[in-house]
């Protein structure tokens, strides 16, 4: 007597579960995003590095002249070099060209620059007003500390008391400090904790929207802010 086999018993496919199908599509889109930043990272650098080149060769009979100026209006160095915090709170050496008398902050400490201020030398306030001062900084993009577009870097110092009154203020540090930036064309110097704000709303604005057409829209609107002396 034959026991008669059954056939075997066929699995029915079942749909992925949606919990499933929600993580594999969280999945790719993170890769997708961690691609689409490390391209424009690495786009950003290259650009960094023609801009800063350019800048330094257009530029240079300006910085000739202009550390000829420093040298015979002031006593001091023509170039200034100042403990800032770059990209992850690693700090680094900025470069500018000195716009105020040698020794000015031994009596006040690290304080704000604000518009009329005392520790300016004449020639240095010509100089804020054009941003020419800020040329050398070019350096600082080719050494990899800086980017041409970005939150501008501050003192440890100050950082150090901004976290503990402006909220997120440490989230600036996500990415490498800027030249020129989108706070910096829609707002002057910061004299208040209030208009670090309003700056710090400008900074993180720009950390969510990083891309190439928003580096473009600020460098366009750097060139008008330094031709005019005007903000928007």
């Amino acid at each position: 007597m034959r026991l008669q086999q059954k056939p075997p018993i066929q699995q029915k496919s079942r749909a992925p579960e949606p919990a499933s199908l929600i993580l594999f599509l969280s999945g790719i889109t993170a890769a997708l995003s961690r691609f689409i930043r490390k391209s424009f990272d690495k786009f950003k650098r290259l650009l960094d590095i023609a801009l800063s080149i350019a800048g330094l060769l257009l530029t240079a009979p300006l910085s000739v002249y202009a550390a000829i100026l420093i040298k015979l209006s002031s006593p001091g160095p023509v170039i200034y070099k100042q403990n800032r915090l770059g990209k992850h709170g690693k700090v680094f050496r900025i470069y500018k060209l000195r716009t105020m008398f040698a020794n000015a902050e031994n009596t006040t400490g690290a304080v704000w620059a604000k518009e009329n201020d005392s520790r300016v030398t004449p020639v240095g306030n010509i100089l804020r007003k054009t941003h020419l001062d800020e040329i050398p900084q070019f350096i600082n993009v080719l050494k990899g500390q800086m980017s041409i577009v970005g939150p501008r870097p501050e003192r440890p110092e100050l950082v150090r008391d901004l976290k503990m009154l402006v909220m997120d203020y440490e989230k600036r540090l996500q990415v490498k400090p800027g030249i020129t930036g989108l706070a910096q064309v829609r707002h002057k110097y910061d004299e208040t904790i209030e208009d670090v704000k309003k700056k710090i709303k400008f900074d993180l604005a720009y950390i969510r929207n990083m891309c190439f057409l928003t580096d473009l829209k600020i460098l366009g609107r750097t060139c008008v802010v330094v031709l005019t002396g005007k903000s928007n």
